[in-house]
């Protein structure tokens, strides 16, 4: 229960500060989208290239891989499914299937598998299996999609509708095919995933500054999450209160029930590699989420919503989990 406490304790106090910072105007009218992109375009990628450059590729085939996939598939497909029943546009599913299942095994699930799974590095499959598969093919969407191609999207009382204004730019085959690597986020991914595959190490002068940089990435996240939510709702009231409470309870029910069942019936895990993958799939959406959505104005409503309701019904979940499977 420590390590749960403690994750959701940092993450509180940093966003708090984020949302004094608002209400006080420190930063002045655009102190957020600032933050946004300087973790969009440069602390983040440095922080993911680092992370992945340093990371035994080994640990990612595993049965656990395979559960962690699943249920991710299992949650982003379910709120696809009613995307298009209710006929939802493409940014708002794809954030809102990200919300859904895109779990927070960075600056959260590493602290609570220190603290609850006893080894940080039981989060690397997860983690892994985000920056390299489900964060360049989200981004990729949002891109070929023409995201944040209108101005105005995602501002004001629309905000998290996922409505697009203006034209989109027709891209042609060639530039689908290489869209990811335009992307500083998937790109920088793929770069770390080379760097280990290839076993090389980064000169301690390169690595160094890459490292410093991206140890913004987590705070600038946090703090610009913490600003939006200042003059904002409750979550689940606006108009998207459909979205945001499927997602949630998606993310926090319906992810971890999955993992439960592929991990015990499926796969025949138990004691500690079962208690691993259903507590990383209980973790709550990822605050990254919020700062794709921002980058892209599409949906962002949505985002910050679900990611702070999935953070709140977290902690019952986490502890819930921990005591039935510990």
């Amino acid at each position: 229960m420590r390590g749960v406490l403690t994750g959701f304790a940092v993450i509180a106090v940093v966003i708090g500060v984020g949302y004094l910072m608002g209400r006080r105007g420190h930063l002045g009218e655009n102190g957020r989208e600032v933050l946004t992109r300087l973790a969009f375009h440069v602390a983040t990628p440095a922080l993911l290239f680092t992370t992945l450059a340093q990371a035994e590729l080994s640990a990612v085939l595993s049965s656990r891989l395979l559960v962690t996939a699943l249920s991710t598939a299992v949650a982003a497909g379910a709120f696809v499914a009613v995307a298009v029943v209710r006929r939802w546009d493409v940014g708002r599913t794809t954030i809102g299937a990200l919300c859904s299942s895109y779990v927070n095994a960075g600056n959260l699930g590493i602290p609570i598998a220190v603290y609850v799974l006893g080894d940080a590095s039981l989060v690397a499959p997860v983690l892994l299996f985000q920056l390299i598969v489900v964060t360049p093919i989200a981004l990729t969407v949002l891109d070929l999609a023409g995201a944040g191609a209108g101005a105005g999207a995602g501002t004001g009382a629309g905000a998290g509708t996922g409505t697009e204004a203006g034209p989109r730019k027709k891209l042609s085959f060639a530039q689908r095919l290489i869209t990811p690597l335009r992307n500083p986020v998937a790109a920088s991914s793929l770069c770390g995933v080379a760097v280990a595959a290839t076993g090389w190490t980064v000169p301690g002068p390169v690595l160094d500054p890459l490292i410093l940089i991206g140890n913004m990435s987590v705070p600038a996240v946090l703090l610009a999450f913490g600003i939006s939510l200042h003059g904002s709702a409750l979550p689940g009231r606006g108009p998207d209160r459909h979205s945001v409470l499927l997602s949630a309870a998606l993310k926090s029910a319906g992810q971890p029930l999955v993992a439960w069942m592929l991990g015990a019936w499926v796969f025949g895990l138990h004691g500690a590699a079962l208690l691993n993958v259903v507590v990383t799939s209980a973790l709550p959406a990822a605050q990254n989420l919020y700062t794709y959505a921002s980058r892209y104005k599409v949906a962002e409503r949505l985002a910050r919503e679900s990611i702070l309701l999935s953070t709140l019904l977290s902690i019952p979940a986490l502890v819930a989990v921990a005591a039935l499977l510990g």
